[in-house]
């Protein structure tokens, strides 16, 4: 698996992550999580990103690689769901991070990123403030921000952070210009989540209510069709778009994940395949925002 350089944080990142929001699922068999997660580690796709939100995620992380902390870098997002804490307030934040190392059994994080916290929230400081006091006490390594559109843009300004987040795929490319490109001329580092677009591709008709609805409206929009190269066409756009250092997809299928690090062993597409998938956006979007 290649690799870059996360920003000027000195981490290092593989070109391929993995989102751990689907082994959150208490439904999922335990052995099989277990399973699952070391070999994707074994595979080389060696970030881990999860969250607050996501189920049981962070204990099945701490239960199954704890034992091999060294072999992957380790993300989290913080800022909600912690009992007795107001969302969105330091003291919240702060018992975030300490939860997160107690459910991930180590003694730190390599990343942590507040979660789509409110651009409002962010002017005010305190939650910036709780990420900063637990790198100063050596309990994460880089302060990071998930997010989109104003927030987002407002977080880099800020330049409070080490790291950003947000979806970049085929039919989510506002950020590029507005975000990406400027972080990775600053030396901040950029995760791209939703690097497939949840995949509206495989949908015959408009998924009404589904997660992919928004982008299945804006593929029909952009006319695009890569037939059964769809996956790969858009795995290899966001992954090596400059500026972004890697990007994370979720599954709990191992052979989605060895499928789709053949695709990001091809390298980049061409610079014609790129024109015209960008073209295609910017000719027809129509205040596509960056979709949480």
């Amino acid at each position: 698996m290649n690799s870059k350089p996360y920003g000027n944080t000195g981490i290092v990142l593989p070109i391929l992550g993995f989102g751990a929001g689907l082994i959150g699922d208490a439904k999922m068999d335990e052995n099989y999580a277990g399973y699952f997660v070391n070999q994707i580690v074994d595979l080389g796709i060696t970030f881990i990103d999860t969250a607050r939100g996501y189920g049981l995620s962070e204990e099945r992380i701490g239960r199954h690689l704890s034992w091999r902390r060294n072999d992957f870098i380790l993300s989290t997002k913080v800022g909600y769901g912690i009992s007795g804490y107001q969302d969105w307030t330091y003291d919240c934040v702060v018992a975030g991070v300490h939860h997160a190392l107690q459910q991930m059994r180590t003694d730190h994080i390599d990343i942590v990123h507040l979660h789509s916290c409110p651009k409002e929230t962010l002017e005010q400081g305190e939650v910036v403030s709780a990420l900063q006091n637990m790198v100063r006490d050596g309990k994460i390594r880089i302060t990071a921000y998930s997010g989109e559109n104003d927030a987002l843009e407002f977080a880099l300004a800020s330049k409070q952070f080490g790291g950003l987040m947000s979806s970049v795929n085929v039919f989510d490319q506002r950020s590029i210009h507005s975000v990406v490109f400027p972080a990775s001329e600053q030396g901040v580092g950029f995760i791209a989540k939703r690097p497939i677009g949840n995949a509206p591709w495989l949908c015959s008709s408009q998924p009404f209510g589904q997660y992919c609805e928004e982008y299945w409206k804006r593929m029909k929009a952009m006319r695009l069709d890569f037939g059964d190269d769809w996956l790969d066409v858009a795995l290899r756009f966001t992954a090596f778009t400059p500026g972004v250092n890697c990007s994370i997809v979720g599954t709990t299928n191992l052979d989605h994940i060895k499928k789709n690090i053949e695709s990001v062993n091809k390298g980049p597409l061409t610079d014609t395949q790129v024109k015209h998938i960008r073209d295609e956006f910017n000719h027809n979007e129509d205040n596509w925002n960056g979709q949480l």
